[in-house]
């Protein structure tokens, strides 16, 4: 089968790429803009299989989508690629209007098109993949029950309102024009390879430092974490064995505050660099993101019933080894930070970002 992956060079598609090559005997066809957040280096073993290409392209160029499709005839599409980051989406919403609506729109356009050109079991297996977030189910109270595949929308931000828009773009046409579609919906992702914008990331880095380390508001928001390896094995099973025209909610259980995460990352530090400690020391609060969720939480008891997927690692365990896996690569994301000049905080305005440092 051959496979093709958008956003693959990004935090979560090159973790289904790794583990598609290494794991499946499958082809691997990678759609990748290379913007700032393209993890080039977390493939690169990849590239030695013989089953894997990259194709570079914006998903926002129809011609160039509609390409790819013609050039490689896919079975199946895994799409992860998007603009993902709130704070982001707060300064430069048409960024993620063009990437997460617009071009989920071509993609469909391009896979309904791919379909129907084809016939017997070629048509018969084609499958169409779109990965979304829990955003899009808006905020939880601390007394409201998990999200579960039947919650209503609710988009509080420019980048959950364009998740939930591509959401329902992807149903449309599974409804509209019988592409056979199946969708997911994930709590936050944690572990290696996460461009340092995000919260983990960027507490390590600056824990590394002896920088402040900043939290929103008072570091009392809620989020699910989940193992960005434990999510890529969800998705390829959800891609290959989940029910056509259903959606998959996959969590990690694992619900923590935010200043929950940086003190437990302080003590992984700590650890590491007893000399340094404590770490805590350095957390310095921040005025909070406009429009900030209070609380995500995910029920996951539908992909566990119907395809036997649970999370593998636990927050307790694989939070300290992804400390230790950044500290481990230093040169790998400081090296990074100086190409592309991340782990700036954005979102405090509409044209630009403050120096206070990023935070969740």
């Amino acid at each position: 089968m051959k496979i093709l992956v958008t956003g693959g060079l990004g935090f979560i598609g090159s973790a289904v790429v790794r583990r598609l090559i290494a794991q499946t005997p499958h082809e691997v066809v990678v759609l990748d803009a290379l913007t700032y957040a393209a993890l080039p280096e977390a493939v690169a073993a990849c590239a030695d299989s013989g089953r894997y290409t990259l194709e570079r392209g914006d998903i926002r160029d129809p011609e160039r989508v509609r390409a790819v499709f013609e050039r490689h005839a896919p079975d199946l599409v895994m799409h992860l690629a998007a603009e993902s980051h709130v704070d982001r989406s707060i300064d430069g919403p048409g960024e993620f209007i063009q990437t997460n609506i617009v071009g989920t729109f071509n993609l469909l356009q391009a896979a309904r098109a791919h379909r129907e050109r084809l016939s017997g079991e070629a048509r018969a297996r084609f499958r169409f993949h779109h990965i979304s977030t829990d955003e899009v189910f808006g905020s939880l109270s601390l007394d409201e029950p998990a999200f579960t595949e039947e919650t209503r929308y609710d988009p509080r931000s420019p980048y959950s309102a364009s998740k939930a828009a591509s959401d329902h773009l992807v149903r449309a046409w599974g409804e509209t024009f019988g592409l056979p579609v199946v969708l997911s919906n994930c709590s936050n992702n944690y572990g290696p390879w996460q461009y340092p914008e995000k919260l983990i990331p960027v507490i390590i880095a600056k824990g590394r430092d002896r920088q402040p380390l900043p939290v929103y508001g008072k570091g009392e928001n809620i989020r699910d974490w989940l193992h960005v390896e434990d999510h890529a094995e969800a998705l390829i099973l959800i891609a290959t064995k989940g029910r056509l025209g259903e959606s998959y909610n996959v969590g990690g259980g694992a619900e923590r505050t935010n200043l929950q995460v940086v003190k437990a990352i302080c003590d992984a530090l700590d650890a590491r660099f007893p000399q340094a400690a404590p770490h805590a020391d350095l957390i310095s609060f921040v005025a909070d993101r406009p429009g900030h969720d209070f609380r995500y939480a995910i029920d996951f008891s539908r992909i566990e019933r119907e395809l036997g997927w649970r999370p593998k690692r636990s927050f307790e365990q694989g939070l300290p080894d992804t400390v230790n896996w950044y500290l481990d690569n230093e040169a790998w994301w400081r090296g990074l930070l100086e190409r592309t000049g991340g782990a700036q905080r954005l979102g405090l305005s509409a044209g630009g970002a403050a120096k206070a440092g990023v935070a969740p």
